[in-house]
């Protein structure tokens, strides 16, 4: 066996051949047995993420070595190695008591501790403010927002409370509504209903595809301007990126998006330095006392600058 250990923005990689005295192994379990200091759950959950590729294609749990295969292994650090530090981050409480909160969160601010992000993050901050959270998985966040997407996120702060959110979430009772400024001009409501996976060709990408897991995207048009509609969104399903890989595959990108393609006319392209994209409302049961909650947040300045500039004719283009 060979081993090379080469660190690279996404932690250690390491590649290694099969040896021929594992030839008719599970991957899974010939891998096991050649990184004894991980466990088998964290590999499968490597090879389901697309972080094992077996001779330059991705690896599957049901695939079996013959011996002689060169593998590649990407070592996802483990988040239970090292504790999540609390950190003294300023949080924008839309609203707060003893079984939840809800936070407005601003542009720029990760959610959760990863790969290059261990610091700095929502979860550091809710450590500091709630440090009771750390007893709760993910320290109580039960969904996510995209770093360059602001908007209103809920947290539990209790088992009971994060057990509920995850079965409302669940059933699709939780309403999350966004605000997408888009390039083309949509005059009608309509429904994206596209299944979403992992783009093969980048893993933190999402691409539509059939064997994808169910994705519904309702919108509808709020306000037109020359080149770009803002809409407002309501997600049915909770995907990774998914209004800004639903709208984009519907041929309007949002405005600024980065990652999901660009404007088909670049002289229309406005300068916006991130996908136009706010979680203006969530609407939910409260785990306790079972009253129905809403709340509403104000576009952050530099989307509502956007629109200003859109209404009164003097929007700037890159």
């Amino acid at each position: 066996m060979s081993t090379d250990y080469k660190g690279n923005d996404e932690g250690d990689v390491r590649r290694l051949v099969i040896p021929d005295a594992q030839g008719g192994q599970r991957l899974d379990q010939a891998l096991a047995a050649l990184l004894p200091e991980f466990s088998r759950n964290r590999i499968q959950n490597w090879i389901r993420a697309r972080r094992i590729a077996v001779d330059d294609a991705w690896g599957t749990t049901k695939m079996k070595v013959m011996g002689g295969e060169s593998v590649r292994v990407e070592v996802e650090p483990d988040p239970d190695a090292t504790p999540d530090a609390p950190e003294a981050i300023p949080l924008d409480v839309v609203f707060e008591d003893a079984m939840l909160m809800v936070v407005d969160k601003p542009v720029g601010l990760v959610v959760h501790p990863g790969s290059g992000n261990r610091h700095g993050t929502l979860l550091n901050a809710l450590l500091h403010h709630a440090p009771q959270v750390a007893e709760l998985p993910r320290a109580g966040i039960v969904h996510r927002l995209d770093k360059d997407t602001s908007g209103l996120l809920v947290v539990a702060k209790t088992v009971r409370a994060h057990t509920d959110l995850v079965r409302q979430l669940q059933a699709r009772t939780v309403k999350r509504e966004y605000l997408a400024l888009v390039y083309g001009e949509i005059d009608r409501a309509g429904t994206v209903d596209a299944p979403l996976a992992r783009d093969p060709f980048n893993r933190t990408k999402r691409t539509v595809h059939s064997m994808g897991k169910e994705a519904i995207t309702h919108y509808e048009p709020v306000e037109r301007f020359p080149g770009v509609t803002l809409l407002r969104c309501r997600l049915e399903t909770g995907r990774t990126h998914q209004i800004r890989v639903h709208m984009q595959h519907i041929g309007h990108p949002l405005v600024g998006e980065q990652v999901y393609s660009a404007c088909r006319r670049p002289h229309l392209k406005l300068a916006f330095p991130r996908q136009a994209l706010h979680a203006e409302r969530l609407g939910l049961v409260h785990p306790v006392t079972g009253e129905p909650m809403q709340w509403e947040c104000p576009l952050p300045a530099d989307f509502d600058a956007l629109l200003a500039s859109l209404r009164s004719g003097t929007e700037r283009y890159a």
